[in-house]
């Protein structure tokens, strides 16, 4: 792994663990999937016109089609969509956390679903990543938290994982841009449908909505999104997604930082056990099988 690709993957781990105290502010303030509905339809645009620039096409391979429309249901109006509703009673740091488990559902899906093999490091690091989980919401239970946030979280998690598993072949034959764009415009036109039927549209302005949503757009919706493709174009899925060991870190310090939310101790320990267990598993893809 070379110096630039350690560069984009430090970047896209933190655009994409800030996502989710852009997105409580936006959500405190406008109705959940309306607003990620048109973020998705201003990033897309954005993109289709920047792809078309770039002189890509959107005449994509019938496996980039397929997964690009998976990619989109699932990360974009699924994950993203129950996320942003759950953090209408969830704190961004904890729907972080649960996000950020994605990679260790990735792994238990292989070995339980699919029978791959996990080597003992890995099975150590899903050990782990259950009992930082366990932590953490032992904690959060005991203060309180809205159970059906933290269940609307785990099903996006799930989508998410789902939309990983999706996403070879999505990257390949290149039209990145173009990619990105129209997973975005998938995950809009899913989103209007339920927003116009079960929402009202009623905004509180302020220049933290404004701002918020301007970034959530732009660097978590656009940036980061490409930059993922990417990187796993260069470097490939498995070591790409080692990165993400690193967003439970990033969620729960940049949700303190800029939302001032509390960490107890328990928080503190069980991110730490997660990060762990994420990076074990990750590694353990990595290691050589003997001969």
């Amino acid at each position: 792994m070379d110096l630039r690709a350690i560069l984009m993957g430090l970047a896209f781990a933190f655009m994409w663990s800030s996502a989710f105290t852009s997105a409580r502010i936006i959500v405190a303030a406008a109705p959940p999937m309306m607003a990620l509905s048109f973020r998705f339809l201003i990033s897309g645009l954005i993109a289709v016109a920047l792809a078309r620039i770039m002189g890509q096409s959107w005449h994509l391979t019938r496996t980039q089609w397929r997964a690009t429309i998976i990619f989109g249901i699932c990360q974009n109006a699924l994950y993203l969509g129950l996320n942003f509703i759950a953090m209408q009673w969830v704190e961004a740091s904890l729907a972080a956390i649960i996000a950020s488990t994605m990679p260790l559902i990735v792994a238990l899906a292989g070995w339980l679903v699919f029978g791959d093999k996990v080597r003992p490091l890995g099975i150590a690091g899903l050990v782990a990543g259950v009992l930082g989980v366990v932590l953490i919401m032992g904690a959060r239970m005991q203060g309180g938290v809205d159970l059906l946030g933290v269940a609307l979280c785990v099903i996006g998690a799930i989508s998410l994982a789902v939309a990983t598993l999706a996403l070879k072949g999505a990257s390949s034959s290149g039209n990145f841009m173009m990619v990105v764009g129209l997973q975005m415009l998938v995950g809009s036109a899913v989103l209007v449908g339920p927003a116009l039927a079960l929402e009202t549209l009623s905004v509180d302005w302020s220049w933290q909505l404004v701002v918020a949503f301007l970034y959530t757009t732009l660097v978590p919706g656009l940036a980061a999104t490409l930059v993922w493709f990417l990187l796993v174009n260069r470097i490939g899925t498995v070591k790409a997604a080692t990165f993400h060991f690193l967003n439970p870190f990033f969620g729960v310090a940049v949700a303190a930082v800029i939302l001032n939310e509390s960490l107890g101790l328990m928080d503190l320990v069980g991110v730490a056990v997660i990060t762990a267990g994420i990076l074990a598993v990750q590694v353990s893809k990595q290691v050589p099988a003997k001969a």
